[in-house]
């Protein structure tokens, strides 16, 4: 029986081609749409573990605490990532709020959670239960995490305030801008390199 291993389906396309091994910052391109089909990644398994552990706390902070205070003649307020799900559902726009919820809140944690699962597993070199499941899901949640497009509203928040209030930054920002870019490197396409390597 045939195997398929070596082989590579563009998703952009569904152009087959036989992978390489890449070197550092190498990455394969689809010859018929340009599409990107492998990205060197360079992260063990220890290394990745560690980072989606980091991420986990990272997250914690980015929604527990204050993303941003304001103050303007003695009176002071602060908001986190949940206190603005929480106003957006006061309102008319209550679809709006279970949207932005999933995109800054829900779909990370499941991310790192699932990824939690299928590396503590990996480290003992065996495939975790539910192996294809959480890969599947970890697929499905990767266009839903949308931590940059919430750090990018923030800044612009931050900035437009700051010239009507007195607006600082909080620690909720700061893990945030973090976390986004770590969610970038451990839950990006090359996450597909777990079913080669398990």
């Amino acid at each position: 029986m045939a195997t398929t291993d070596h082989l590579i389906i563009c998703e952009h396309c569904d152009c087959v081609y036989e992978k390489v091994t890449l070197a550092k910052y190498q990455k394969t391109l689809c010859t018929r749409c340009g599409g990107v089909l492998q990205r060197y990644n360079g992260l063990t398994l220890q290394q990745r573990l560690a980072l989606t552990l980091t991420a986990l706390m990272l997250w914690i902070f980015a929604n527990f605490y204050p993303v941003m205070s304001i103050s303007l003649k003695g009176l002071k307020n602060s908001a986190t990532l949940w206190d603005s799900v929480m106003a957006l559902s006061l309102g008319p726009i209550t679809f709006i709020a279970m949207v932005a919820a999933i995109a800054m809140i829900i779909a990370p944690i499941f991310q790192l959670l699932l990824l939690i699962w299928v590396l503590g597993y990996a480290l003992a070199s065996r495939r975790s239960p539910a192996f294809k499941f959480c890969m599947r899901w970890l697929e499905t949640l990767r266009p839903w995490s949308m931590l940059e497009v919430c750090l990018l509203g923030a800044m612009v928040a931050v900035i437009k305030l700051a010239g009507f209030l007195d607006v600082l930054p909080g620690i909720g920002l700061i893990a945030l801008a973090i976390l986004s870019l770590m969610m970038i490197r451990i839950a990006g396409r090359d996450i597909r390199e777990l079913w080669d390597i398990l």
